[in-house]
């Protein structure tokens, strides 16, 4: 992999059209009387989860070989590829309560790592038809409604921030204390990587995750938001990087400013 390959148009491209491939399978199981079935640390996974993982990884192997894919039903399963410079992060259904509970807030996930950064990512929320792509050197876009146009992050509103949050792991009094003394123009929920995206489309200004997440959960939506102008900082203020041990993320604030 090299840099100029992520920043000419042809890769992305590539990616979005797994994530749409991997997205119309996942929407085929959607429509079914799905099973659901708890993992060992008793987050769910259905079937939508394992099919759409088993399309991504060979599709993305083929579009570069020499780089390993971190996929999250395969690290659940014990398989975890060492990873170098450049590696893949992969959620195959992000947001999966979200696909349970059938409110369409979930996501494919595919994000590019080179030295700890998200490089290149694209989220499909495949019910909503709404596809988030962005690469260093290319800038950020959305497609949606057959139309495709540019996205940035905006300048906050004199009437002050739109928050979004997360639907499923909310917690109140975190983001109330983080919150406090901040000119809050709106607050809103969204799930899966959305949340991200959201703040590189100039839709919300904030995005504080008071709680777990893994770096396949964000990698993607990360890389839209930094294509777009907006970064992901921990609460130390240190910039979010990605190949930690385990792949845990601390805490952090997604932000369309640098």
């Amino acid at each position: 992999m090299t840099e100029d390959r992520v920043a000419a148009p042809g890769l992305l491209n590539d990616v979005a059209a797994i994530a749409r491939q991997a997205g119309a399978l996942i929407m085929e199981i959607y429509a079914t009387d799905f099973a659901v079935r708890g993992k060992q640390d008793a987050s769910p996974v259905t079937e939508a989860d394992e099919r759409a993982e088993k399309l991504i990884v060979p599709a993305l192997r083929a579009l570069a070989p020499e780089v390993p894919v971190v996929a999250e039903e395969a690290v659940a399963a014990g398989s975890v590829p060492e990873v170098g410079e450049w590696f893949w992060l992969v959620d195959p259904l992000d947001g999966t309560k979200e696909f349970i509970s059938r409110n369409g807030e979930f996501t494919v996930n595919i994000a590019l790592v080179h030295r700890g950064e998200p490089v290149l990512g694209v989220v499909f929320a495949p019910a909503l038809d709404r596809l988030f792509a962005g690469a260093r050197g290319q800038g950020a876009r959305v497609e949606e409604a057959g139309a495709v146009r540019p996205i940035r992050c905006r300048e906050v509103p004199e009437a002050g921030l739109t928050v979004v949050a997360s639907r499923s792991h909310g917690d109140a009094a975190a983001l109330d204390a983080f919150l406090a003394g901040r000119k809050v123009a709106a607050l809103a929920n969204a799930g899966s990587s959305l949340k991200l995206c959201l703040v590189a489309a100039g839709e919300a200004d904030l995005y504080p995750r008071l709680g777990r997440t893994m770096e396949w959960d964000i990698a993607a939506g990360h890389a839209v938001l930094a294509a777009a102008g907006g970064c992901v900082h921990t609460m130390a203020g240190a910039p979010l990087h990605y190949g930690k041990p385990g792949f845990d993320n601390p805490h952090f604030v997604a932000s369309a400013k640098r």
